[in-house]
């Protein structure tokens, strides 16, 4: 059933999609539901469901932004490796970094690395506090998230690790017009400046908005404050 639902949606958005390609997504799909039996990954379980509002919704992304070929991205807030495997998936050349606060749900995404023979960085971290580590600080073509936060602690959160002339893909439901009118003064701050605002219907209609954030100049260094600012005063 995954497979096919895929297959379909590819063919319908000029997005080619080999059987190794299906393949891999089928295992991860039977790891996910597997090892959420353990610990809490997803609540959703049923194939089609997981091939809609996990894979299409993550794979969506390469549709509507151009990443460039092997650009370095990392995933916040990845929980249970999405976007970043999906993307991984459809694009093997992308240097993926992923980055989860619980140790457990990187243990998962270890495993279904290894088990798909991908290659990615797997960080334990607090998005807050690795955003202010030189290694890791505006170090990226591209900074993702799905269904961390609202906006504007989400720009805080994300910009800073986007290299300058890159951008931040804020991955959002149906509201995030809404939102981003409770961001520009983030952004701007932070050192980006409002792109495209692409809207999307998934197969089975539900709407998401991906919202693009160019990075135009340096983040200042007092960026990202600790969360509990973040979250009390956003920007």
């Amino acid at each position: 059933m995954i497979g096919g639902i895929l297959k379909k949606w590819c063919a319908e958005n000029d997005m080619e999609i080999s059987d190794k390609q299906v393949s891999e997504f089928e295992v991860y799909a039977e790891m996910l539901v597997e090892r959420n039996k353990k610990i809490n990954l997803t609540a959703i379980t049923e194939p089609k469901d997981i091939a809609v509002k996990h894979f299409i919704d993550s794979i969506s992304l390469l549709k509507h932004a151009d990443i460039k070929t092997g650009a370095s991205l990392i995933d916040i807030g990845t929980g249970a490796g999405f976007p970043g495997i999906p993307i991984k998936i459809m694009r093997k050349d992308i240097n993926l970094t992923m980055l989860d606060s619980l140790n457990k749900r990187l243990l998962f995404l270890d495993d279904v690395c290894t088990a798909l023979d991908i290659s990615s960085e797997l960080v334990h971290a607090r998005a807050e506090e690795l955003g202010q580590k030189e290694e890791y600080r505006e170090k990226y073509d591209v900074c993702v998230s799905r269904a961390v936060a609202s906006l504007p602690e989400l720009c805080e959160y994300c910009i800073p690790y986007v290299k300058v002339g890159g951008m931040f893909l804020a991955m959002k439901g149906s509201d995030g017009e809404s939102e981003l009118n409770n961001s520009y003064n983030a952004i701007n701050v932070l050192g980006g400046k409002t792109g495209d605002i692409l809207s999307l219907s998934l197969p089975d209609e539900s709407r998401r908005t991906i919202i693009v954030v160019d990075k135009v100049k340096p983040t200042p260094t007092k960026y990202p404050r600790r969360s509990v600012k973040i979250n009390k005063n956003p920007l």
